[in-house]
């Protein structure tokens, strides 16, 4: 969404932000510093659906002629606000898919599917995402890849020696060790289970890789309870939420995915863009862009004993992951936002157009 904001046609578009969450403000400042509103719409919770009230006001007092959905929750509650404004007043629904539509709570899924053709248009990041949506739906659903900013990132490959070096500094990281970098907050799907048990594998093998993730979470005192059971210490180190992502990733050896289910994630675009040695699951969209041993390797989710593998691989062997570090800064030029955030302004412009006919 920062990215999309920031690339946009402000001639012909104006976007504001309504998030639901009071304490989902990361992302807020990047945001206004760009000239984007921020509305909060005041939820302390999933259970807390005050932020549907509040919801209505904003929309009542503006004057949107489009209200995209980017969850599944906001979009099974936020239809049915949009739908209570005078027809005159209600404006157009587009919704974008994102993950994998059939692993969503149930609730959540089946309100989402009672509501989904009010939307004019329905959006998915991936083939993979286009495929698990209900059969009924994949007609009507148009795959656009999201991107990066791929300017920033060729801006950071060429620091990359300072950035590296200022990151490692940070880390405590020696000279001789390796830095695996996961970033993504800290919830079941994202795989962090996994990681852990595969971080302790590698440790056992003396292999020198350090790992840090970046990220926030429900689970971060379940994990953090794995993570001393396994007796890591400072050889994984959770750095909570960093606005400086990107220079993480640039500064990476690796950068590592163990996700249970994806749609398409941003970080492995980012990643890619960077030049980084990805080791990736075989879940959601992620095979379609890792081929596995050209431009990254891949394991089945869930095998930490493979994850563990396949980091030591990329460890063990500089080549290897100068090789996979290449092809996929090559193979980065599909992810560009500016091409993205076109695509979609122009549905937008396509569902105003039917609408006034």
């Amino acid at each position: 969404m920062v990215d999309t904001v920031a690339n946009a046609d402000r001639a012909t578009v104006h976007y504001e932000v309504a998030r639901v969450l009071t304490s989902g403000d990361a992302l807020v400042p990047e945001l206004e510093a760009g000239g984007t509103p921020v509305h909060d719409l005041g939820g302390s919770g999933n259970l807390d659906l005050s932020w549907t009230r509040a919801f209505r006001r904003l929309l009542v007092a503006g004057s949107y002629d489009i209200v995209h959905f980017h969850l599944p929750y906001t979009a099974a509650f936020g239809r049915p606000v949009v739908a209570t404004l005078p027809s005159d007043r209600r404006p157009l629904t587009v919704y974008t898919e994102h993950s994998m539509w059939n692993k969503v709570a149930v609730l959540v899924k089946l309100l989402n599917r009672a509501s989904v053709h009010r939307d004019v248009a329905l959006i998915a990041v991936s083939q993979a995402a286009h495929d698990a949506l209900p059969a009924a739906l994949r007609p009507r659903a148009r795959v656009v890849v999201h991107g990066v900013d791929l300017a920033q990132s060729t801006a950071m490959v060429t620091r990359r020696p300072e950035v590296r070096a200022t990151v490692r500094e940070e880390l405590g990281l020696e000279d001789d060790e390796l830095l695996a970098v996961t970033v993504a907050n800290l919830r079941s799907e994202k795989g962090y289970d996994v990681l852990l048990d595969a971080a302790g594998r590698t440790a056992a093998r003396g292999l020198p890789l350090r790992y840090a993730a970046a990220g926030s979470g429900a689970m971060e005192e379940e994990l953090k309870a794995q993570h001393r059971a396994l007796g890591l210490g400072d050889r994984f180190l959770f750095l909570g939420h960093r606005r400086d992502a990107l220079a993480l990733l640039t500064a990476a050896d690796v950068v590592v995915l163990p996700s249970h289910q994806e749609g398409l994630p941003v970080v492995l675009m980012e990643a890619f863009s960077l030049g980084a040695t990805v080791v990736a699951t075989t879940v959601g969209g992620v095979p379609l862009v890792v081929d596995d041993g050209v431009n990254g390797l891949l394991v089945p989710a869930g095998r930490a004993d493979l994850l563990a593998e396949a980091l030591a691989r990329v460890a063990s062997d500089p080549g290897l992951r100068a090789r996979l570090g290449g092809q996929a800064l090559a193979d980065s030029s599909r992810f560009d936002i500016r091409r993205a955030g076109a695509e979609v302004e122009g549905i937008y412009r396509s569902v105003l157009d039917a609408a006034d006919r």
